[in-house]
């Protein structure tokens, strides 16, 4: 380990993990919007729209995220629609992770009793407003544990950014171990800065799971 590797390599990795960060977080904020109105159809049970989110999920969960990714910067320019590589890493996760955010929102909320929706109507409150005062802070609670592992697994799915140009962490790792053969210097970076973007995704989580579950949220 060649300790003055590492320190000119450290400015190379620092940019390639904000690059890397900053994708990811906008993927997972995209993603776990669409996910929560894919839910919210499921949970609904809206016509027509209900076979279309079905159809979307089982199609995006059933194909690797690198042959999205293909697809959306290689395939799209065929009818005229282009993206720069960022966008196309954003569009990638957010159509992966979509799929796997409806999925644990919706089992937070089908967790719900369905007498806790059937008091609110009662007392005048409208769907939207059942779903966002009664319903959803309950299924949030119920959906932590999926949505962080979510997080984490999108985060990590980062990785394949490379493979449409982008200097994100792993392009940087790649790039200097063909130009310098500095293996063990390069993969060292790798890993400890994955690391530092995903240890603190996965303690923020568990510290919000039990904050929210001692307060009482879900029981």
């Amino acid at each position: 380990m060649d300790l003055s590797v590492l320190r000119e390599y450290l400015p190379l990795y620092q940019e390639a993990a904000l690059l890397t960060l900053k994708l990811g977080l906008l993927g997972v904020l995209f993603s776990a919007v669409l996910g929560l109105a894919c839910a919210a159809v499921q949970y609904y049970r809206i016509p027509v729209l209900r076979a279309i989110v079905s159809v979307y999920i089982e199609l995006s969960r059933n194909t690797p995220l690198l042959i999205q990714l293909f697809f959306i910067y290689y395939g799209l320019p065929k009818i005229g629609i282009r993206t720069t590589p960022a966008a196309c890493g954003v569009a990638g996760l957010t159509f992966l992770g979509g799929s796997y955010m409806a999925e644990a929102f919706r089992s937070g909320l089908e967790a719900i009793p369905q007498i806790q929706e059937e008091s609110a109507l009662s007392l005048g409150m409208t769907k939207v407003q059942t779903l966002r005062y009664v319903i959803l802070p309950q299924a949030l609670t119920v959906s932590l544990p999926a949505l962080v592992a979510n997080m984490i697994f999108l985060l990590k799915e980062t990785s394949v950014f490379s493979a449409v140009s982008l200097m994100d962490l792993m392009f940087t790792a790649k790039d200097l171990i063909g130009l310098y053969y500095d293996t063990t210097e390069a993969l060292f970076l790798l890993v400890v800065f994955y690391l530092l973007i995903l240890l603190p995704v996965g303690i923020l989580g568990t510290v919000l799971e039990k904050r929210m579950r001692y307060a009482g949220f879900g029981t």
